[in-house]
């Protein structure tokens, strides 16, 4: 009889667990939320996360706190995130770096796709190349012929070893067929100082440190990243359009939870987002930060999203032959 009525409860108990999960699921979110940042405070990934969370914490009814958990190229605070409980209470504002440390580290204790379940991208933020007013080429269909004219006699800069201005900038070669220098920087802005100088006659870099120098005429333009030109910049061109058909190497924004997350709270999650970055005053202050609101459909979008960017970069860093750290 017991074992009988025990196979009952078991029963009903299986049976209104859908409902109860759903049930929770709607109530979500019941408590604050954090939203983990892996990378020092001031950064784009900081800055983006600052700007959504007055909006988040207004559309979730519950205060969204942003955590900054850096170092180690974004690995930190990618295993807090998938360490904790999928409940949808941690978030990760992820970044490209993620796609790209997978190829460039021999150990990961955290796999990006496999720990960690996309919700959806935010934005995109190309980078771009730009040369100093004394380098002859003046477009940049002249930079590459005078790079396949002069195969490794020009340097370039770009930021740390691995990081998106390199790794954009072997994809360019790669693409192009020609052979540049790269002249690494502990960070972006300390190659942009000496590009600024005509120490280094090109380099591969931010949009938001950059762009100021080329409206001011202290640094020349040869084109963005992204496949679209950019609303602050529209005389720029794409590098597609400039002379390289298809490339395509941009800086992203995305928003992450550990693997196991309930796919109801994960579209809450995502209808969330996506009204925080639809709204007006945000997308002007992401827009005025030098990114473009880029949002994805669904989940399962983004993740696909995030599958071809790992692939793209493992052949990138091969053909490249950039060492494993």
């Amino acid at each position: 009889m017991r074992i009988g009525t025990r196979m009952a409860a078991f029963a009903l108990a299986t049976a209104l667990a859908p409902a109860v999960h759903g049930a929770l699921a709607q109530e979500f979110p019941v408590r604050p939320l954090r939203l983990v940042v892996p990378s020092s405070p001031g950064g784009g990934t900081d800055t983006t996360a600052r700007i959504l969370s007055p909006k988040l914490t207004e559309l979730f009814g519950q205060q969204v706190v942003v955590e900054n958990r850096p170092g180690a190229s974004t690995i930190i605070g990618m295993d807090a995130v998938a360490r904790s409980t999928p409940d949808g209470y941690t978030l990760l504002i992820g970044n490209s770096t993620m796609t790209i440390i997978p190829s460039t580290h021999r150990k990961l204790p955290v796999d990006p796709v496999k720990d960690l379940a996309a919700v959806l991208q935010l934005t995109e933020v190309p980078l771009i190349l730009v040369a100093h007013p004394s380098f002859p080429g003046k477009n940049f269909k002249e930079f590459l012929a005078i790079a396949r004219r002069q195969p490794g006699k020009i340097d370039y800069a770009a930021g740390a070893y691995g990081g998106s201005g390199h790794m954009a900038m072997e994809l360019l070669l790669h693409a192009a067929g020609i052979k540049v220098v790269y002249v690494p920087y502990k960070t972006g802005n300390v190659g942009l100082t000496d590009t600024l100088a005509g120490q280094v006659p090109v380099m591969m870099g931010s949009m938001l440190s950059i762009l100021p120098h080329v409206k001011s005429g202290r640094l020349r333009a040869y084109g963005v990243t992204g496949l679209q030109r950019i609303s602050t910049a529209p005389d720029i061109p794409t590098l597609s359009e400039a002379g390289l058909p298809g490339y395509r190497a941009i800086q992203w924004f995305g928003i992450f939870v550990p693997t196991g997350t309930s796919k109801e709270v994960i579209s809450r999650i995502h209808g969330a987002f996506s009204r925080a970055v639809g709204d007006s005053s945000v997308r002007k202050q992401l827009i005025n930060d030098g990114a473009e609101p880029h949002v994805s459909k669904s989940p399962e979008e983004f993740a696909a999203f995030v599958r071809n960017e790992v692939a793209k970069w493992a052949k990138v860093v091969k053909s490249a032959g950039i060492k494993q750290q």
